[in-house]
């Protein structure tokens, strides 16, 4: 798909920044100066932005120099009682008409909603394609509930699930050794990049190791957060993800 060459550069990687968290998650007072923030990510050099509507609309300038991934499903809260399925909450013209050059979803294996949501990804990628917007699937092996250990045989079955419902690019966890995840690249035939959660007991420099460890095994790249917009140097660290992904 054409709009796909608008988030990886011509070596087929990506550094995508992550900044769709406030539609459950707390996000302040890290992105309290939004606008600032996506200033300094964007002059580090990300590729890509995944975010929300809300950002979308309203800082619309600040992204105009780097693709647009727009998270259209969601629902949930921190104040949710229980873990529930993401709903689909935005349709592709919406995207459209914010810009967007990719669509995000879920995809949550292991949950007692896991038909439901599938059937959500299902239709996403379907309506999506009709207007050659590409999908990025989130597959995460019992979504964010901490239920279901990301091993290596968790993460080919989720990842090569997002490949053959349809998605165009697959966000996932890494694991380690990079032997490990080096199963996960070969299983799948569409990209992955991998998302980087809180920061480890192990900082950046753990946080770096891994995607180079990533990259060496054959990842297309990161779509990574609360690593970069809670530093108190989010340049820097795209500036350094960027780096390391593109090999420079």
């Amino acid at each position: 798909m054409k709009r796909l060459s608008r988030i990886f550069q011509p070596d087929k990687k990506t550094v995508i920044v992550a900044m769709d968290h406030g539609m459950g998650l707390s996000v302040n007072p890290a992105l309290n100066e939004t606008g600032k923030v996506l200033e300094k990510i964007v002059k580090g050099g990300a590729d890509a932005i995944l975010t929300t509507v809300g950002i979308a609309k309203t800082f619309a300038s600040e992204l105009a120099d780097t693709a647009l991934i727009l998270r259209i499903d969601g629902g949930g809260s921190l104040l949710t009682p229980e873990d529930g399925a993401p709903e689909w909450l935005y349709t592709i013209e919406d995207a459209l008409r914010l810009g967007a050059d990719a669509v995000a979803c879920m995809g949550f294996q292991g949950m007692p909603y896991e038909r439901r949501n599938m059937h959500n990804l299902a239709r996403i990628v379907g309506s999506a394609h009709v207007w050659g917007v590409p999908v990025l699937a989130e597959m995460l092996p019992g979504g964010f509930s901490g239920k279901i250990e990301s091993t290596a045989e968790n993460l080919v079955l989720s990842a090569r699930t997002g490949c053959d419902y349809g998605a165009d690019i697959i966000k996932t966890n890494y694991c380690a050794p990079k032997e490990e995840f080096k199963k996960v690249i070969e299983a799948s035939y569409k990209p992955i990049v991998i998302l980087g959660g809180e920061k480890g007991s192990k900082g950046l420099d753990g946080l770096y190791r891994s995607v180079a460890d990533a990259m060496e095994v054959g990842a297309a790249g990161v779509a990574i957060g609360r690593n970069v917009w809670k530093d108190s140097d989010p340049e820097g660290v795209t500036r350094a993800l960027c780096s390391i992904v593109h090999g420079k």
